[in-house]
């Protein structure tokens, strides 16, 4: 049996989905449905069993759910802007503490999400200490874990996969509210004022010129599935390695949905033009916390063994916008 912690969520669905491409549906879902309306998530797709994460700890503690394969572990508070500082470290730091010693003491393999978060400021992306630097209670509880998964790397008993994700986008997301991905944002948008609204130029970037690497969840998946079949344990940048700015996100998402209107596809200076296109100030909230520049650095990834492209901007949002079309916002 595999299981997939957060799995109702938008990346561990997307896994679920992902493990059912491969015929394999004796999946246990865990996750905390306080919010009910992520069962849509789960509703088109199979699997065994679904326990609330605090009795999958106790059965697995207790050694009542048999046979496990792997543990992919995408389970966490995902706010960003999540103030209660206890609540996020039981969450995202204690909880996996836990699942991690079960998996060594029974040699089972895991993976688990970590964050692009870790890096903060410090405008470096690359796996290393010296350019970590997390911004907030969210970031410290990924890099925290991170270092304590570093510091156990000798006694390992089993592959450990940490993936530091970038800004994932793509279907089974509608549930995440404002920490969305912009693709979805700028969709919802365009669909109901036939415009779209960035931020104002920021940290020496022009308006809507904000980089940032965007990466589509099915190549998450992609990696993760690839690493549990070729193990190659150490803790990974999971972008595309190419930053992309959130104009460019923009005219995707409107020339996505134009062409399927049988509408006129537009540059960027038209949409610009038309106010299709317009900008705002950035929060007071945001300021000196906002990464106007990410980029994976993908060295690592690499050398381990992943040699997939990967999906860009203008193929992989006219994709998650058809999805979106197919299956309804």
């Amino acid at each position: 049996m595999h299981v997939v912690t957060g799995g109702a969520g938008f990346i561990g669905s997307n896994l679920v989905e992902g493990l059912n491409r491969r015929g394999i549906s004796r999946i246990l879902v865990v996750d905390h449905l306080e919010k009910a309306d992520k069962f849509r998530n789960l509703a088109d797709l199979d699997f065994l069993d679904y326990l609330e994460a605090d009795s999958f700890l106790h059965l697995l503690q207790a050694g009542k759910l048999g046979k496990i394969e792997a543990i992919f572990h995408e389970g966490a508070c995902s706010d960003t802007m999540a103030t209660d500082g206890r609540y996020v470290m039981e969450n995202n730091f204690a909880y996996s503490r836990t699942l991690f010693h079960w998996t060594q003491e029974h040699r089972v393999p895991f993976l688990y999400a970590s964050s692009a978060s870790v890096y903060g400021m410090t405008g470096r992306f690359s796996e290393e200490r010296s350019a970590e630097r997390p911004l907030n209670i969210y970031g410290f509880s990924k890099f925290q874990f991170d270092q304590y998964i570093r510091a156990s790397w000798k006694q390992l008993q089993a592959p450990v996969h940490g993936f530091r994700y970038f800004n994932v986008y793509g279907p089974r997301e509608f549930h995440k509210g404002r920490m969305a991905s912009v693709a979805l944002h700028f969709s919802r948008q365009y669909r109901r004022d036939g415009r779209v609204s960035l931020f104002a130029g920021s940290g020496g970037y022009p308006d809507g010129e904000q980089k940032r690497d965007f990466i589509h969840v099915n190549d998450v998946v992609d990696v993760n599935l690839h690493f549990f079949d070729q193990p190659c344990p150490g803790i990974y940048n999971l972008g595309t390695g190419k930053a992309q700015s959130f104009n460019d996100v923009a005219l995707a998402v409107i020339n996505s949905i134009e062409g399927g209107r049988g509408g006129h596809l537009r540059d960027l200076p038209a949409l610009q033009a038309c106010q299709a296109i317009s900008y705002i100030p950035m929060p007071e909230a945001l300021h000196g916390r906002y990464q106007s520049f990410t980029q994976a650095n993908m060295v690592r990834l690499r050398e381990a063994g992943y040699g997939r492209p990967f999906l860009e901007v203008g193929e992989g949002v006219p994709r998650y916008l058809q999805w979106l079309e197919e299956n309804g916002d």
